[in-house]
């Protein structure tokens, strides 16, 4: 699969990385450093470039940058019609401790309306970057801790559902768009349990439901 990454923070080189390592065929975009991109890409064994030349032809995107600069991304990338996009950006301010949308509408809202013609997924938000080499390495073992994945398109769904198990985490199916309502404040309880409580960043989770 072609999978354009837009964004060369903690999250976006991590998947990337690991994607590209499952024999997937990997872009970097975006960064403030061309070298940066290269570089990343060279330790990948992936490609990089602009991001109009990442998404051209994508299969899949993943859109990981902070929500300060989805507009210059998005503006950048066009009107990405008919791709399936990975949105794991969490709709935060500058300091990233407040989320700036919501409760009647969410960051994933908002971005489908700001490209009413991508096929938008929204996961990986609720899973620190410090958790995915571990999933990954731990890919054969069961159960598998859930990522939560939630979209109105289903078989754009099922495309991120493959990609979030090719990382070693079990899709968890949580609804449409809307949902994230819920999922964006959910991830500040994840990254409250991450980063700011004893024990280490690399965060994970699974729900079960009893039976008698």
């Amino acid at each position: 699969m072609k999978i354009a990454i837009l964004g060369s923070g903690l999250m976006g080189a991590k998947l990337g990385t690991l994607w590209a390592e499952c024999g997937h065929d990997v872009t970097f975009a975006y960064s403030r450093s061309p070298a940066r991109l290269r570089r990343l890409a060279g330790r990948a064994n992936a490609a990089s470039g602009t991001v109009a030349e990442a998404v051209s032809g994508a299969d899949a995107v993943l859109l990981a940058v902070h929500w300060s600069r989805v507009e210059d991304v998005l503006d950048q990338a066009g009107d990405l019609s008919g791709i399936v996009v990975l949105n794991c950006c969490v709709p935060l301010d500058e300091s990233d401790r407040e989320i700036v949308v919501g409760m009647s509408t969410s960051g994933a809202e908002e971005l489908a309306r700001k490209r009413p013609r991508a096929r938008w997924v929204s996961c990986f938000n609720t899973s620190p970057s410090e958790s995915l080499s571990g999933v990954f390495a731990r890919r054969e073992q069961k159960p598998r801790p859930h990522l939560l994945v939630y979209g109105d398109d289903r078989e754009a769904k099922e495309i991120a559902g493959s990609l979030i198990s090719d990382i070693g985490f079990e899709p968890l199916e949580a609804g449409g768009l809307k949902t994230g309502r819920f999922v964006e404040p959910f991830a500040m309880v994840t990254a409250e349990l991450a980063y700011g409580q004893p024990g280490g960043a690399a965060l994970t989770y699974r729900f079960e439901k009893l039976h008698d």
